[in-house]
């Protein structure tokens, strides 16, 4: 056996500590800032001490784990009740706190073999399902509704009609998409880092796919960060700081990202009606909330606020940034039209996450002895979802021109091997 095996298998295992300390370091993140920016919603105030169990159903969401609702109203009425949607900026958090220590045992490698880095990828896996079997076992709770005044509550007191509805975790389905998120952020973590080792095999596509791959990750938290600045800035000026540091702490990328697929020139369509509302600018609720499903684009958001033109600017920076980033860290051998090639799939991939993660849909309706139709005070619905082929083939016609530029605008740059 040669010194340098011998060295390589010395360094190579990552223990089950390291992977332990990655996972507890991930949920408690993921934890802790679902639980303030639910504590800024005013949800510490349910009732039945419910507070822990909504934090813990909120992280198994921001996994892709499935959350179903429930209702219990007796014989004599009916209840409906469903709920989708992804805090992503939950999600976000313990996205990149698992990737950084998942990253750090790689650091300081130039290459690392297949075996090893599924080994370090299993113990993880290992960990991070018994962490999502102990959130999901967790996030279980009913309540109780009052039915209000009016013929709906007389009716209940005289059939004792006690309406109830709860939520609880689909714990097979949160281990599949929880493992599959798992995998995912390990997948980027590697294709973004330049640090980081990959297989032999592999090395021959980190030049075309890591730089660009960087690059997206770059936009996206680029406009996370525009976003805090934006809603720190509403809140000093505007008064309502509890509401929007809900939005930053729990969706903040669903309303940042959706502004960078609009500014693309895509087209939304939903509806908002009841009780619910978007945590997001008053514009889009007042688009949405119609009797008809709405299109929220670029247009429709102009006719109640012209500043929306805006995000076409932005988005043109950006991505034109994100693009001259991309061309500076691939090889100087790229000519324009791969630039153009590579940021036109690439954002296309992204819109493409965007628009999958970004839906949203809410529904809840009670009705006794059929009096109410699922309708009135107690019943609401919310959706939001894209025109998904017509915003990814904008984007791939956005990559195309700003990859271009940025090809051109980066040619004094030579990438530092």
């Amino acid at each position: 056996m040669s010194p340098r095996t011998r060295s390589d298998q010395a360094i190579a295992p990552h223990g089950w500590v390291q992977a332990a300390l990655t996972v507890l370091a991930g949920l408690l993140v993921m934890g802790v800032v679902a639980a303030l920016g639910l504590w800024a919603a005013g949800a510490a105030d349910l009732p039945d001490g419910a507070f822990p169990r909504v934090v813990a159903a909120t992280v198994v969401t921001a996994v892709g784990g499935t959350v179903e609702l429930s209702g219990n109203a007796g014989g004599l009425a009916d209840t409906q009740a469903g709920l989708t949607v992804i805090p992503l900026s939950v999600t976000l958090a313990g996205a990149l706190t698992v990737a950084t220590g998942f990253l750090r045992p790689l650091r300081h490698r130039a290459v690392a073999g297949a075996g090893e880095l599924a080994g370090w990828a299993a113990r993880l896996a290992v960990l991070w399902v018994l962490g999502l079997v102990a959130l999901a076992l967790g996030a279980r709770q009913t309540f109780t509704l009052s039915l209000g005044d009016g013929t709906l509550s007389d009716l209940g007191d005289a059939f004792g009609v006690t309406p109830e509805v709860g939520f609880t975790t689909n714990v097979p389905l949160t281990l599949l998409f929880g493992l599959l998120w798992l995998a995912g952020v390990l997948v980027l973590a590697l294709l973004v880092s330049r640090g980081a080792p990959l297989p032999a095999r592999l090395l021959r596509f980190q030049a075309s796919v890591r730089p660009a791959a960087y690059a997206m990750v770059l936009l996206l938290l680029a406009y996370v960060v525009l976003g805090v600045v934006v809603g720190v800035v509403v809140a000093a000026t505007r008064g309502h700081a509890a509401e929007t540091l809900a939005v930053i702490l729990l969706g903040l990328p669903n309303v940042v990202w959706l502004a960078l697929t609009l500014g693309l020139g895509a087209t939304w369509n939903g509806r908002v009606e009841g009780p619910f509302g978007l945590p997001m600018p008053h514009v889009l609720d007042e688009v949405l909330r119609s009797k008809d499903t709405a299109t929220l684009d670029l247009g429709t958001l102009a006719d109640y606020d012209g500043r929306v033109w805006w995000l076409v600017a932005v988005d043109a920076v950006l991505l034109l940034a994100a693009a001259f980033v991309m061309a500076a860290r691939s090889p100087a051998r790229t000519r324009a039209w791969q630039h153009a090639l590579h940021m036109a799939v690439a954002l296309a991939l992204t819109v493409l996450m965007i628009c999958l993660v970004g839906r949203i849909s809410a529904h809840y309706g009670l009705s006794v002895l059929g009096i109410g139709d699922l309708g009135g005070g107690l019943s609401g619905e919310l959706f939001l979802e894209p025109e998904l082929w017509s915003a990814v083939g904008l984007a791939a016609l956005w990559g195309l021109v700003t990859g271009f530029l940025g090809g051109l605008l980066a040619r004094p740059v030579r990438r530092q091997d």
